[in-house]
């Protein structure tokens, strides 16, 4: 079995699917995600297709996404919603991982998708996603982002400041349009995350604080803008959250902030998103609830927090990522360099590291690897995983037990289909890895990997530049090209 078909009953979980696999696959206690196994070689195969296949075709480093548990994840969701919340939406957070081929998947599995930029919007609309299935985020959304949105009938608007109200309305009046907005509001929860990655705190650059009645000046403020209609309320209160009592309290804050609304200016909003923030497994250490689990507690706190205060209950919407996409993807690495320091320690360099992912760099993020190639082999040293790019903190995974690593080994690091593409830099001008995706035995490519032609093809050279080398050139007596350059 490949993974979940995608004529799967929509009621069949990913987690029933994988129980029933023949045999269990581990690396170090981490259950191997999707649709990895291990071939009687010791080859790790995902999807159907082996590693070193696509290493020989594709190239290291290499993105790979596994389509298969992709699928499987949104019916997931679906699934629970269906269950225990049919007044539902499911949306896509395409900043975890965004290519127009992922937005086709989208669309056959019928989520709706949130952006927060015109490249993001742009790349659903031109993959064919239907602009009002898509609603655009951001805390300074520029007035060109706006104006695609606008003019693309983007579904809503998810607003942050006061500024925004006001630049919004100025421009949907211009357009002669109405905007579908949500306010988005802080409310004081600051999950069990990364620093860097909560968003639901007071001090934050995202939403109107509740505590000091900036959320309730804003929704009267909305109510009497002319060409803006208040659908709703949103809140996000971080990502990798392992627990669901955060969602829990955050239905409550929001049930509460409802009736407020309705007691201050008789307006009752229908729309309520909770965002997303549900943790993947990165590390045998990780064990996040189900999505199913999170949309239980969130359906069941709803309903009673809305009925208490009598309500009608509102449209939920979640917005998941990180908890879609995270385990579908993985990354391969060709092993290189070894260097060991007696007593100290011993560094097994790979041809990428913090630019193809960034995150233990941001947020110290842990992962779990392998050797794709020698899956079976047996682990008999503790090494570093280097990367290539001249940063002494360019590490991706500290002291783990491996084979003894060879140059030309394939690393595998599991669990990063989110945050990796979306966030790759070409520091050190290197190109940027290629993305494929696997299923039922077939790989295809989603992203084509850079060249060198394609770090330079937006460069350009000033023409004092030029003027200068050419008569540093006629001073010397040497020849030079039309750009000044030796020849």
């Amino acid at each position: 079995m490949n993974g979940v078909p995608i004529d799967a009953p929509l009621g069949v979980t990913y987690h029933e699917f994988m129980v029933n696999l023949e045999r269990s696959y581990h690396v170090a206690g981490f259950r191997l995600p999707g649709t990895c196994r291990v071939n009687e070689q010791g080859t790790l195969v995902v999807g159907g297709v082996e590693v070193t296949n696509l290493v020989q075709r594709f190239g290291t480093p290499l993105y790979v996404f596994d389509e298969a548990h992709f699928r499987s994840r949104c019916r997931e969701y679906r699934a629970a919603l269906a269950r225990f919340y049919p007044q539902s939406r499911l949306l896509y957070a395409g900043k975890a991982c965004l290519t127009t081929g992922l937005v086709r998947l989208l669309l056959q599995e019928g989520l709706g998708l949130d952006v927060v930029s015109g490249g993001e919007l742009y790349t659903a609309l031109k993959a064919g996603f239907p602009a009002a299935n898509i609603v655009m985020h951001g805390n300074n959304k520029t007035p060109e982002e706006l104006e695609l949105a606008l003019t693309s009938g983007v579904g809503r608007f998810v607003v942050d400041s006061f500024d925004e109200l006001d630049l919004l309305e100025q421009m949907a009046a211009r357009f002669n349009t109405t905007a579908e907005i949500w306010l988005r509001v802080t409310p004081g929860i600051e999950a069990h995350t990364h620093s860097h990655i909560q968003t639901g705190q007071i001090d934050s650059k995202f939403g109107f604080p509740l505590v000091n009645g900036q959320a309730l000046a804003a929704v009267q403020r909305a109510l009497v803008l002319p060409h803006l209609r208040l659908r709703g309320i949103h809140a996000h209160i971080g990502s990798q959250i392992l627990e669901t009592e955060p969602f829990r309290l955050l239905v409550g804050v929001l049930a509460e902030f409802l009736a407020t609304v309705r007691a201050s200016t008789g307006q009752v909003l229908s729309e309520l998103d909770l965002g997303g923030g549900l943790g993947i497994r990165y590390t045998e250490a990780d064990d996040p609830p189900a999505p199913s689990d999170m949309v239980q507690v969130i359906a069941t706190a709803l309903e009673r927090e809305c009925k208490e205060r009598e309500l009608p209950l509102p449209q939920l919407v979640l917005e998941p990522g990180r908890s879609l996409v995270g385990e579908a993807g993985l990354t391969l690495y060709t092993v290189g360099t070894r260097k060991e320091i007696p007593g100290v320690r011993t560094y097994v360099s790979v041809d990428g590291g913090m630019a193809d992912n960034p995150r233990v760099a941001l947020y110290q993020a842990e992962y779990t690897c392998a050797l794709a190639n020698r899956m079976l082999d047996e682990p008999e040293e503790t090494v570093t995983i280097a990367g290539r790019f001249c940063e002494s903190g360019d590490i991706l995974i500290k002291d783990v037990r491996l084979p003894r690593a060879r140059r030309g080994d394939i690393l595998v690091v599991f669990s990063t289909g989110a945050y990796h593409y979306s966030m790759a830099s070409n520091y050190n001008r290197v190109p940027r890895p290629a993305m494929v995706t696997v299923y039922e035995g077939e790989a295809d490519l989603l992203v084509e990997r850079e060249t060198y032609e394609d770090l330079t093809r937006l460069d350009r050279i000033p023409a004092r530049y030029r003027k200068w080398a050419a008569a540093e050139a006629a001073a010397s007596g040497s020849y030079r090209n039309e750009d000044g350059l030796a020849r």
